[in-house]
C-alpha cells in the first residue's frame, strides 16, 4: 500500500480519531476544522467518482456528473483496479450498496 510510506503513530491518531465519530454531524464538524473546503470537495469527487465507476458508468457520464478531469477519472479507476481495496470495502459497506 502506498500509504504504508507515511504509516506512523500521527497517522493512527488521526484515524483513530476519524473513526471515534460517531455521527453524521460528528463528521461535518471534525472534517470542517481538519481540511479545507477545496481538499473535501476532491474526497467526495473522488468518492462519487469510484461510486460511479462501480456501477459501470462511463467515463463521460461521470464527467458530466462529478465534474471531475478524465485524469481523476482514470486515477480512481487505476485504484479500484490496481489499489489496495479499499473503495470496494466502503462502497460494500454502504446501505444503498446492497
Amino acid at each position: 500500500m502506498q500509504i504504508d510510506k507515511l504509516r506512523d503513530e500521527q497517522l493512527d491518531q488521526l484515524f483513530d480519531a476519524i473513526l471515534s465519530l460517531e455521527t453524521r454531524e460528528d463528521c461535518y464538524k471534525f472534517f470542517d476544522d481538519l481540511a479545507t473546503m477545496n481538499e473535501i470537495n476532491s474526497l467526495k469527487q473522488r468518492f462519487q467518482v469510484a461510486k460511479l465507476l462501480t456501477e459501470g458508468r462511463t467515463y463521460n457520464d461521470i464527467e458530466k456528473e462529478t465534474k471531475a478531469s478524465t485524469a481523476t477519472i482514470s486515477r480512481v479507476r487505476r485504484c479500484i483496479d490496481y489499489g489496495s481495496g479499499g473503495y470496494e470495502l466502503v462502497l460494500g459497506r454502504l446501505p444503498d450498496a446492497k
